[in-house]
């Protein structure tokens, strides 16, 4: 999939940044992981995210590398973004490069979601995120109740897509 985005926060608003959608290859797990670690670091830099590399790396090799489809965007052969969805249609991750943000890349990686699980999507977001809230609001995501983050211990709202029948 190649996709084209009209970007006025990096430039002129002429300016065209094209990117394109492929699944994720197992040599793609540093920049994932390099790209997780900024993007969260930027949303929430009073958490040390560097403390939790390895955490992470292990957790995304024995839960989501085999039980989610994995969609990476490319730009210029830098990956951007990446999103994960599995069987059961949990996104866990929608992962964007903050110099991304603002652009039209979430919304074709959740629409990929959307093809890939036809029917729902459920995922759970920090209720501090208003950002991410509002963006799956726009998105036709719903709220579907309250919970807490086993790991951080953080509140997380539960949203849910549902396909119009």
């Amino acid at each position: 999939m190649d996709a084209r985005i009209k970007s006025g926060h990096d430039g002129p608003a002429w300016m065209i940044d094209s990117f394109h959608l492929r699944p994720y290859r197992t040599t793609d797990e540093d920049a994932t992981i390099a790209l997780w670690l900024e993007t969260w670091q930027q949303a929430y830099p009073s958490i040390d995210f560097v403390a939790r590399v390895t955490w992470w790396r292990e957790r995304w090799r024995s839960e989501l590398v085999p039980n989610a489809a994995i969609i990476v965007a490319e730009q210029a052969g830098k990956l951007v973004g990446f999103v994960t969805i599995d069987g059961k249609g949990y996104l866990d991750q929608l992962v964007v490069a903050p110099d991304h943000w603002g652009t039209k890349l979430a919304t074709v990686l959740v629409d990929e979601a959307k093809r890939l699980s036809p029917d729902s999507i459920t995922l759970l977001v920090n209720t501090d995120n208003i950002r991410a809230i509002r963006f799956y609001e726009r998105n036709a995501f719903a709220h579907a109740g309250k919970d807490v983050n086993p790991t951080s211990g953080r509140p997380v709202l539960r949203m849910e897509w549902k396909a119009k029948t």
